[in-house]
């Protein structure tokens, strides 16, 4: 009997944080779960720092009840990538059946999907109003996890995002 591989979708936009698209990316690839990057085109996407990701599939093409995780990193992208009627629907979609994990202005896809009311988050300190005003319990620390959300606010705490998420998949 063969355990199905867990599926992982990362959401690129313009813009993303180059360390909180590709760390996860690897780190997730490493141990041995099947990551795909998302994006709105197929077209090669450009972070803040010069680094660029080529999509698998669009959101038009993904389907959110075949992945068990969604990972949403921050930069630029997701203050673009949350005026898209299917990125809120499909980050919604994975949130309904699996984990969602947002870092540094990640959880402006989260607020905009209506995801955060009672919720317990942590992000970039430029976005804490925001996440409080969306009703969320803001705490400072490098990783939150409340029941399937995982969130984190700045590249250096990646090690502790992704350490939660591999946990949260069972890796």
């Amino acid at each position: 009997m063969s355990c199905r591989v867990k599926r992982v979708a990362i959401l690129a936009g313009p813009e993303y944080e180059d360390l909180e698209l590709h760390y996860p990316l690897l780190r997730l690839r490493e141990a041995g779960f099947d990551v795909k990057v998302l994006a709105l085109t197929k077209e090669s996407v450009k972070g803040k720092h010069g680094l660029t990701v080529n999509p698998d599939l669009t959101f038009a093409e993904a389907k959110p009840n075949e992945f068990d995780c969604v990972i949403i990193p921050g930069g630029w992208a997701p203050d673009r990538l949350r005026r898209y009627r299917e990125v809120l629907e499909f980050v919604r979609g994975v949130a309904s059946r699996g984990i969602v994990a947002a870092i540094c202005h990640g959880p402006q896809v989260l607020i905009s999907a209506g995801l955060l009311k009672g919720r317990r988050v942590t992000c970039v300190s430029a976005i804490k109003d925001d996440v409080v005003n969306a009703g969320a319990e803001y705490v400072d620390e490098p990783v939150v996890v409340d029941g399937n959300m995982i969130t984190s606010r700045i590249p250096a705490d990646l090690p502790y995002f992704c350490r939660e998420i591999v946990k949260a998949l069972g890796g």
